[in-house]
């Protein structure tokens, strides 16, 4: 936030203004009780080395940024080169406000354009969007536009898809008619179970893939029986970098991809922000929300981007609106599509080889330690539910003891695991890793 300095005299001068004769007064709305009533706790200035040195002590207090971790769930540790965090921090691009004037920043949107473009490319559908938050809000946003589509009010939801993306998308929607069904899971396999509550009132069935159990789900399959029933078929993803290894969802017969792109290049700060992914099929792009970049081109033939589409309120008939979506997450975005351009096809499927491959790896060693087991018989990409002997808590503190975060109890989201972690292993982690991660669990 810009400081804007102003001398004593000026601020008397607008005191008078107001006909108040001290700031007390300008403030007296506040209740005297939540005023804090003294100076601030600010130190002396500093000299550059002196704040250095006192960043970097209260940095090393952080001691678990540096121990080997195995968490996932959603929000994932990848290598970002250097050149994503280089070249977003140009000054023309390093600004969180809206291009309200967004024809005359053909910059930003020839970027929006290429991310668009890259997630048609890697999601395998026809049209995409940049303007989600994250992940969990454009799945609220997939909910209320396949309502638009089909003109039914019920959506059919897998207990396999992130528990907090379904808890955000029961937020947006719980003041509408929305009614909302969890199907269970297998369990033996983890994949999305019995499908029976599939009818001719179903807006929609929505599953994730890989699953928060890190389960590829059979997708075709599934979309071959919410289109038996007329419904759309919507898949989430929240590990972006699956795309480079697995078969597309709008190859397997998806109508809505959603997803979050944090994988792609964007740091995990604590979980946000993020940037959401939003692609469709073209026939349903005007029930798509927010907006849509697109080529143009002028009477002399010059090439431009302009935004096509742009169905949110600001711009059209309230009741016409597709989304209330007012900004976009464009600065993520674009870290987002420079890691991608960086990376190449080439690029990204070698990371989604090597997130595999560590993540046999690690299942076949936990798996061979005397009281563990892999929980799922499911295929899985870079994450899987461990079963241990005793409580996950308990397992997971031990570990912890020895400077290693093993993964996340899953009791918290699913009642009956008591015993069972999620555990991640991405590109970051190492052979050595993995190996001291199955000794602290035997």
């Amino acid at each position: 936030m810009r400081y804007i300095p102003n001398s004593p005299e000026e601020r008397a001068d607008m005191l008078a203004l107001l006909g108040l004769t001290s700031a007390d007064e300008l403030f007296r709305s506040i209740p005297e009780d939540v005023r804090l009533g003294r100076q601030l706790n600010v130190t002396e200035p500093l000299a550059e080395s002196e704040v250095i040195a006192e960043m970097e002590r209260m940095a090393a207090k952080n001691t678990a940024a540096a121990k080997p971790s195995f968490l996932g769930a959603g929000v994932y540790s990848h290598f970002s080169p250097t050149i994503v965090d280089h070249l977003i921090q140009r000054s023309e691009f390093f600004t969180s406000y809206t291009p309200y004037q967004p024809e005359i920043s053909q910059g930003t949107l020839q970027y929006i354009f290429e991310f668009q473009t890259l997630v048609c490319q890697l999601t395998g559908m026809e049209v995409a969007n940049a303007s989600m938050y994250d992940g969990s809000t454009a799945m609220a946003e997939a909910y209320l536009m396949a309502r638009r589509v089909t003109r039914r009010d019920k959506i059919v939801v897998a207990e396999t898809v992130h528990p907090e993306y379904r808890e955000v998308a029961r937020t947006y929607s719980q003041h509408g008619d929305t009614v909302i069904e969890t199907v269970g899971y297998d369990a033996e396999t983890g994949r999305v179970g019995d499908l029976s509550s599939l009818d001719d009132k179903t807006a929609a069935l929505v599953v994730q893939s890989p699953n928060f159990f890190g389960c590829i789900e059979d997708l075709q399959a599934l979309a071959d029986q919410a289109h038996a029933v007329g419904a759309l078929f919507v898949v989430v993803v929240t590990e972006a970098i699956s795309f480079g290894l697995l078969k597309p969802p709008g190859a397997c017969g998806a109508d809505i991809v959603v997803g979050e792109g944090q994988s792609w290049g964007v740091p995990m700060s604590f979980g946000g922000p993020h940037v959401g992914i939003f692609a469709t099929q073209e026939k349903h792009v005007r029930q798509m929300p927010g907006r849509l970049c697109g080529i143009a081109y002028d009477k002399d033939g010059n090439r431009g981007f302009v935004l096509t589409l742009s169905t949110r309120e600001q711009h059209i008939r309230r009741e016409k609106a597709t989304s209330n979506i007012c900004t976009n997450q464009g600065l993520i975005a674009l870290a987002a599509t420079i890691y991608m351009e960086a990376m190449g096809k080439k690029g990204l499927q070698e990371v989604a080889m090597q997130n595999a491959q560590k993540a046999a790896y690690a299942k076949q060693k936990i798996s061979e330690i005397d009281g563990f087991s892999i929980a799922f018989s499911a295929p899985t990409f870079n994450e899987f539910v461990v079963r241990g002997p005793k409580p996950a808590a308990e397992t997971l503190e031990a570990v912890r003891a020895k400077d290693i975060v093993g993964g996340l109890a899953i009791s918290m989201y699913y009642g009956g695991h008591e015993n069972d972690f999620l555990v991640c292993v991405t590109e970051t982690n190492t052979r050595e890793q993995v190996d001291a991660l199955a000794s602290a669990l035997a």
